[in-house]
């Protein structure tokens, strides 16, 4: 009975040795993703929250290969002489902090530069200029206060109250652990700075970039467009279209422009330690104009002025 038990056993490591060359053969099928360790360039990350902003940016580059991570398109190559990555982050928080997160994972990000729309807010400020804020805040990571009154709203007594309210919505800082620090030790933060260095240069090419005025459609702004370096940023996952909203972001921010991606990008910027910058231009003003929301008129008008300042910006900053 001994050398059918062998051939028995022979069999069944046959069978286990096939079972296992057919299951690599199955999981080796599909085409390898091109971005997992194989492009090892040193590289701007150029994100944009918005398809008109990317395309503006896009038809500048030349485009070496396209590569997909969760599901999006990040087209590598070079433009104004940087070695690039170009690629949507998706409208929110929270995909705008998955895109950026996925691109330094799987590629040698040495610095990022995002790009987008926004809404107005710095009553100084109008349709088609640019902001480069010089930090950004998650303006609303809120604590909802319980109501004890008619209109009267009290937070628990272990939250520290910092900021002016909006009825209810009581702002508060946000933790966070960073790459390089002590392992779950979690800080505080209001506000992420972007990068000196790269605000520098952006601040010195602002006045040198001609801004659009006019639509395709020859719908004109009654004020040229201008850059405007410095001040505050905030972001949030709300689309604002409310004028009393909009008054308290100004006076309890002092923001320029209000979007629903950028303090997300510098949120996971500022955790891995990699420098960056954001330009915004407005394409509306949160609900401040006399009329109704003004994106649907304007959103081509201000990508392309991003656009044109975020290029500025490139051919000015070293070629390294």
């Amino acid at each position: 009975m001994k050398p059918r038990t062998d051939l028995t056993n022979l069999f069944v490591v046959l069978a286990m040795l096939v079972l296992s060359l057919g299951g690599a053969t199955s999981a080796s099928a599909g085409p390898p993703n091109p971005a997992l360790g194989l492009d090892k360039a040193p590289r701007l990350a150029i994100i944009s929250a918005y398809a008109p902003e990317l395309e503006a940016l896009k038809a500048q580059a030349h485009i070496q290969k396209v590569v997909v991570l969760n599901g999006r398109s990040v087209y590598v190559g070079t433009l104004a002489g940087h070695q690039v990555l170009l690629t949507l982050s998706g409208i929110s928080m929270v995909n705008a902090a998955m895109t950026t997160q996925a691109l330094i994972d799987h590629f040698q990000v040495k610095r990022i530069i995002f790009s987008g729309i926004a809404g107005g807010v710095n009553p100084s400020l109008n349709i088609g200029d640019v902001v480069i804020p010089a930090r950004w805040s998650e303006y609303q990571e809120n604590l909802f206060a319980r109501e004890t009154a008619p209109g009267v709203f009290a937070p628990p007594d272990w939250f520290q109250v910092t900021l002016t309210n909006y009825g209810m919505l009581f702002p508060q800082d946000v933790d966070i652990c960073t790459a390089r620090g002590t392992p779950d030790e979690e800080t505080p933060v209001v506000w992420f700075p972007v990068d000196p260095a790269m605000l520098k240069v952006a601040t010195r090419v602002a006045g040198t970039v001609d801004l659009d005025q006019c639509t395709l459609q020859e719908v004109c702004l009654g004020t040229t467009p201008v850059v405007r370096p410095g001040g505050n940023g905030v972001s949030g996952p709300t689309f604002v279209d409310n004028a009393s909203y909009r008054d308290y972001a100004w006076g309890t921010w002092q923001t320029d422009a209000l979007d629903m991606e950028s303090a997300a990008v510098a949120h996971v910027a500022t955790v891995n330690g990699v420098p960056f910058i954001i330009f915004r231009s407005l394409s509306d003003l949160a609900g401040g104009g006399p009329g109704e929301n003004e994106i649907d008129i304007f959103f081509q008008l201000a990508a392309d002025n991003s656009a044109k300042v975020i290029m500025a910006f490139l051919k000015a900053w070293p070629k390294r």
